[in-house]
């Protein structure tokens, strides 16, 4: 599978360009594709949301993790500001997908890229 990006500006794959895979590759309407995309992000936020970490396998894991809060500085006046606790997500790929990126094999394993089939 080849992706093509619209732009050289904006080098980013959207959520269209996905369902339009699955309408091209797979068959599912147009509608079903973007349904099932769609559901998908769906299901990863909802399970960050409530807490839960989304492993998905030779890609990655997404954590929620929680900055503690911490004072800060206004870069213009200097002045000291406080800045909240909060929760943000984490991205960590998996070891397949840095040697996949790095163009190496994983463990003597017959590895095909991302994305190809």
């Amino acid at each position: 599978m080849q992706i093509s990006f619209e732009s050289l500006e904006t080098p980013a794959l959207t959520k269209a360009q996905l369902a339009d895979l699955l309408f091209d590759q797979i068959g599912l309407n147009k509608r079903e594709s973007k349904d099932m995309v769609d559901a998908f992000f769906d299901l990863v936020v909802e399970n960050l949301i409530s807490g839960e970490d989304v492993k998905i396998s030779g890609f990655g894991n997404f954590q929620i993790r929680t900055k503690a809060a911490r004072p800060g500085r206004n870069p213009r006046t200097g002045e000291l500001i406080p800045i909240d606790a909060r929760r943000v997500a984490t991205f960590h790929a998996s070891h397949k997908l840095k040697a996949l990126i790095q163009g190496d094999a994983v463990d003597g394993d017959d590895v095909t890229e991302l994305g190809k089939s």
